[in-house]
Parts: C-alpha cells; sequence; structure tokens
C-alpha cells in the first residue's frame, strides 16, 4: 500500500530532487552524493546525505548499500529508465583459477535464476545475463566472491574490459581484465598476489563484457 507523504518537502529538497532526475535522463545512471553537493551547490556532503534520508523516508527515493550509484526514484518522481530489468542467472565464473562451465551456446537454454537490477546497472542494455563470481582474483577491482556480475555479449572487446575469456585448450572461462599485444592475450586478475594469464590470441576467445556489479557484502 502507498505510503502517505507526511511533510512537504523544502524548496532544497526539491532541488536535490529535480537534479537526480535531470542527472538520469542525461547519464543513464543516478548521480553521486558529491555530483549533487556539486551540482545543488550545497555546502557539504553530509547535508545532501541528510536530505536524501528525508526523501527516501518521505518514499521518493531509495537507495542501495551494496550498489555503487544506487539512488533510485521512486513514484512520480521515477524516470523511465529507472525501471527493474529481469536478469537471467545462468552459471557462476572464476575469478581465480579457471573454472569450467557450459560454452555459451549453452548459455541462455536455461537460465539457473532470475535477477531484477534497476536498468541503469546494465547501462541501458537489455541482452544482458548474469554470472555469479567464485574466487578474489578481481578484488581490487570490487569484485568479490559471491559477487553477481552483469555481462553482455561481447567478441570484441577493448584492453582493459573485464571480460569472461573462454581459454579454447582448457575448455575453461575466467573473469579477468583483457589486454593484446603482438598476437598474446594477457588475462590480468586485479588481485596483487596473483600471477596474469597469458595466452596465443588463437586460443581464447570473450564470450561477454562486464556492464555491472551486484555486490553482496
Amino acid at each position: 500500500m502507498p505510503r502517505t507523504r507526511s511533510k512537504k518537502l523544502s524548496e532544497r529538497q526539491k532541488e536535490i530532487l529535480k537534479f537526480i532526475a535531470d542527472f538520469i535522463d542525461e547519464h543513464h545512471y543516478p548521480p553521486t552524493v558529491r555530483d549533487i553537493q556539486r551540482g545543488c551547490e550545497v555546502s557539504s556532503t553530509s547535508v545532501v546525505d541528510y536530505n536524501l534520508r528525508i526523501l527516501q523516508r518521505e518514499g521518493h527515493l531509495k537507495r542501495t548499500a551494496e550498489v555503487s550509484r544506487s539512488i533510485e526514484l521512486l513514484g512520480k518522481s521515477a524516470s523511465k529508465r529507472d525501471n527493474l530489468v529481469a536478469v537471467p542467472i545462468l552459471s557462476s565464473i572464476a575469478a581465480g583459477d579457471p573454472l569450467h562451465i557450459p560454452p555459451s551456446s549453452a548459455w541462455r537454454q536455461e537460465a539457473l535464476d532470475t535477477v531484477e537490477v534497476p536498468a541503469f546497472i546494465t547501462q541501458g542494455k537489455t541482452d544482458v545475463f548474469g554470472l555469479r563470481v567464485k574466487g578474489e582474483s578481481m578484488i581490487d577491482a570490487l569484485v568479490a566472491d559471491g559477487d553477481l556480475v552483469i555481462m553482455e555479449p561481447a567478441n570484441n572487446v577493448n584492453d582493459g574490459d573485464m571480460v569472461a575469456a573462454f581459454l579454447e585448450d582448457k575448455e575453461e572461462v575466467t573473469l579477468k581484465h583483457f589486454h593484446m599485444s603482438n598476437g598474446t592475450v594477457t588475462l590480468h586478475p586485479a588481485n596483487s598476489t596473483m600471477q596474469p594469464i597469458q595466452v596465443p590470441a588463437e586460443n581464447v576467445s570473450v564470450r561477454g563484457r562486464v556492464v555491472g556489479v551486484i555486490r553482496t557484502v
């Protein structure tokens, strides 16, 4: 049942709410607290946080602590881009040693589960799927064991992209940062205690590129 709003918003709160809506319309993702501070010329981030808590209490927005840029507008304030997107969770992917999982041709046959996420997490993409992370090799990129990575299918990627890389000879997939030079692909972990994987370019194919992460802690 909708919550009855108990008080009128201040001019500052109306300004913040409008700034958030305009920011989402322009960038397709929500602003940070510091974005709001600068955009609305607020004296400090604590003042922004105070007003956001009031806006959340009064039912104009919600914030998810586990997700970066997690402001989601509600009710009349909501943009169409704030709709939830159903993302199929297809398998697990290793962020550590490579993990054997089915090839991409089998990924979309049957999802293990489905999770609904705000549309900004998928960056407006609809043909996406989720993989549950196993391991700690991407921890310095804020991707930990148990997190959910949201992937878009991709064959061609840029250096530095976080990808699901399929190692042809081992028939295994691993989550790493992708780099290629002189016919050699280097799959870099984001963990200083782990070594990169180097393979000939013909021995690796990209199955997907990370577009978002859902943290579990």
